[in-house]
Formats: C-alpha cells, sequence, structure tokens
C-alpha cells in the first residue's frame, strides 16, 4: 500500500508508524490506516491524535472492510480457508465520515475495490481491474477507501493572497478593455495576464494600448502564446505567473469578473485546493449555451463523476483556480495522462485528482458573449475530450 501511494503522489514523504506510537512530534503529509481503524479497541482516540501529526496539507488515507463482507468472512474462517482475524469494527462509510467530521476532519472523496480476494487466473483480474470499477458492481467490492484532510472550516488561513489572472485572448479585441474594468480588487494583489493566440483582429494592438492605460492602476502583463489552442495559452500564463493563487478567466466575460473573488475566499478558507467553476446551476442567458454543448457537459459531467470519486458537475468551465504550488506539481506529473487537451480543463482536473486535492464545484452566472465568435469545434474538440477521457480512465480505473 505505501509503494503504490509513492508511485501516485511523487514527492510526498512518506513514513511509517504503529497506531500507539501517533503521539510522535512533528507533521506527516500523508498518513495510512490500513485496515487499522476495523480492530481498534477505541477509535475515536486514535482519529483525535491524528490532529497533533498533521497540518493544514495532510491527507490521510483509510481502508476498511465492506460489511456486506462479513458473513462470506466469517464463512470463510469457519471453513477455514481464510486465516481467524480479531473480531471486526464493521463501520459503513457514513460511519467513518461522521467520527472523521466529529474529529476536525473531512472526507473529500470515497472509493470501492476488489470483487474477488481469491487468485483465479484470467478471472479474478478481470473483475477486480475491470468490473469492479463499474457503477453497481462497484457497491459489491470487499475494500473501502477514505480519503480525508484537516477540516478547513478549523484551519483556515487569516493569511491574504497574490493572485494572477491569465486571459487567453484569441480574437477578443473588443473584450480586453472590458475586462480590466470589471474585475474587482481583492486579497493582496491582483496581476492580469492577457495571453494572446494568433489572432486575425487587432487583440494584440489592443492588448498593448489598455496595458499603457491602465499601467499606474493595474498590474497588467502580457505575452504571445507559443503553441495553440487554449490550453498551451493557460500554461504559458501560468508559468509567467507571480501570484500564490492562479486564475483562469476566460476572454469572452462569458462568466462575469466580478464573481472572481467568490474563488479567491473559497480557496483562502479552504473549502477546496481546486475550485471549479460551474455554469449549470443558475439559468443562463438566452444564447450562453448551444444545446448540443449542453448535452456535452451533462455527459461528461457523469463521466467525470464516476472517474474522479466525487460529484464534478461542469467540466468545460473556463474558470479553474488553484494554489500556483499544486500547480507546479501538477505540471511535473503532466506526462501521467498525455499533453493532447486543447482547453487544458480535464489536464487541470485530472491533475488535481492525481495531487490528490479536494476539487470542489462553485456556481457561476453564464453570460452571452457580447463580442466576437467561439473558438470551439463541438465535434472536433469533443472527439479529443473523449478520446481524453478514455485514457485517464484506462490510468484511474483500471490501471
Amino acid at each position: 500500500m505505501i509503494s503504490r501511494a509513492r508511485n501516485q503522489y511523487p514527492g510526498i514523504r512518506f513514513e511509517t508508524m504503529r497506531a500507539e506510537n501517533l503521539d510522535l512530534q512533528g507533521s506527516y503529509d500523508t498518513i495510512i490506516m490500513s485496515n487499522l481503524v476495523g480492530v481498534l479497541p477505541d477509535i475515536d482516540t486514535v482519529i483525535d491524535q491524528l490532529n497533533k501529526i498533521t497540518h493544514p496539507g495532510s491527507r490521510i488515507i483509510i481502508t476498511t472492510y465492506n460489511r456486506l463482507w462479513e458473513p462470506a468472512i466469517r464463512l470463510a474462517e469457519w471453513l477455514r480457508i481464510k486465516r481467524s482475524t480479531p473480531v471486526q469494527n464493521w463501520l459503513s462509510r457514513h460511519d467513518l465520515e461522521n467520527i472523521m467530521d466529529l474529529k476536525g476532519f473531512e472526507t473529500y472523496r470515497t472509493s470501492r475495490s476488489m470483487l474477488i480476494p481469491y487468485k483465479i487466473p484470467l478471472v479474478s483480474c478481470f473483475l477486480n481491474k475491470v468490473i469492479s470499477r463499474l457503477p453497481f458492481f462497484n457497491m459489491f467490492c470487499l475494500n473501502n477507501y477514505l480519503f480525508a484532510r484537516p477540516d478547513g472550516r478549523q484551519r483556515s488561513s487569516k493569511k491574504e493572497y497574490s493572485t494572477s489572472i491569465v486571459i487567453p485572448a484569441r480574437n477578443e479585441a473588443g473584450n480586453i478593455e472590458k475586462a480590466i474594468k470589471r474585475i474587482p480588487v481583492f486579497g493582496k494583489h491582483v496581476e492580469i495576464i492577457f495571453v494572446e493566440g494568433n489572432s486575425s483582429d487587432n487583440t494584440w494592438d489592443k492588448i498593448k494600448e489598455v496595458r499603457r492605460k491602465y499601467q499606474h492602476s493595474h498590474d497588467i502583463k502580457h505575452i504571445k502564446q507559443p503553441g495553440k489552442g487554449k490550453g498551451d495559452a493557460v500554461r504559458a500564463g501560468f508559468k509567467t505567473a507571480t501570484g500564490d493563487i492562479l486564475m483562469i478567466l476566460d476572454a469572452d466575460l462569458t462568466v462575469p469578473p466580478e464573481e472572481l473573488p467568490r474563488f479567491y475566499n473559497a480557496l483562502k478558507e479552504r473549502k477546496g485546493e481546486f475550485i471549479n467553476g460551474v455554469r449549470l446551476v443558475y439559468p443562463m442567458e438566452k444564447n450562453a449555451m448551444r444545446p448540443l454543448n449542453t448535452l456535452d457537459n451533462h455527459f461528461f459531467s457523469l463521466l467525470f463523476s464516476w472517474l474522479l470519486e466525487r460529484p464534478v458537475k461542469d467540466t468545460l468551465c473556463g474558470t479553474k483556480v488553484m494554489l500556483k504550488k499544486n500547480y507546479e506539481q501538477l505540471e511535473k506529473n503532466r506526462s501521467f495522462f498525455g499533453d493532447f487537451d486543447p482547453f487544458g480543463d480535464f489536464d487541470l482536473l485530472f491533475g488535481a485528482h492525481k495531487l490528490n486535492l479536494k476539487i470542489i464545484d462553485l456556481p457561476v452566472h453564464y453570460k452571452e458573449r457580447k463580442y466576437g465568435d467561439t473558438n470551439i469545434s463541438r465535434f472536433r474538440h469533443g472527439f479529443i475530450l473523449l478520446k481524453m477521457s478514455a485514457f485517464a480512465a484506462s490510468k484511474i480505473k483500471f490501471r
């Protein structure tokens, strides 16, 4: 279990400890309690001691047996085809989540695995690596996994952060100055980075004009992206950014810039570590999203909720926010999922999942584009995103 976690979360320090030694000095990045809570005589006391050895970024991974397996395990022990084990605390996922909540930890993800705990050539491998990952069948798996972190409500920071807002802009000359005027002041400092993407209109000239005009009131930078696509522009902007927090704002302003402080506050207050904008909650303006795009978004929402083992309502909203230090870790692991996402949305979501970050949805009001045309090709880009989802499934679900 430890070695597998090392591979999944490179750069994180792992050490082993016994339950009776939880009063060790210092704090740990990751604590793995593998099939331990099921045999503890006092779960509350042990979980409570975790507060002494965790910091705000710590991760706790707990594995337990699925209670549905209790009769089968007892039968196997009676038939002596399984070694006897101590009497188990048969906790449901709800029981364990409740205990963690009472002791100051929040559960941000749960999963299950293993349908057949006995080696049958070909059969057990197929059932455990493929069928066990599918909806319905997954509820009958033997092992429960719970991922928790120190409760952000109790350990939220009073520190103010600097923010870099990256605005990819291709053929958006009419929106450049509007963006500057509408971005509110929040946090310690706001840096605005325009990334011009090979426009056929005068977007680049407009960016330079606006930068000169507002140089005394705004910290504005501008670069030309080295490649093609929004994903490439976002990565170029993030590389230039100097802020503690990284934000993406689409230059079409369909997500109102006035809502950016809500993302800042959610991250500052540790409500989540990857804040994902959601356009599918509030009523949209009449022509904000085409019907086929709406169907695509609902489809990818269901797909990602299954892939990432937590609800993700809108995968393709352009506004996504995370700490720069977490993005730098994500960047190091980018090759794990491949680098062929034209928009960068999937790249960031998959990367946040791999880093074991808490992903949280934040509803936004979605407006109709007032200037220019969309750069999205529904069918060509949709096929690429589907291909990337299939590749990610092979990495996340069916390894």
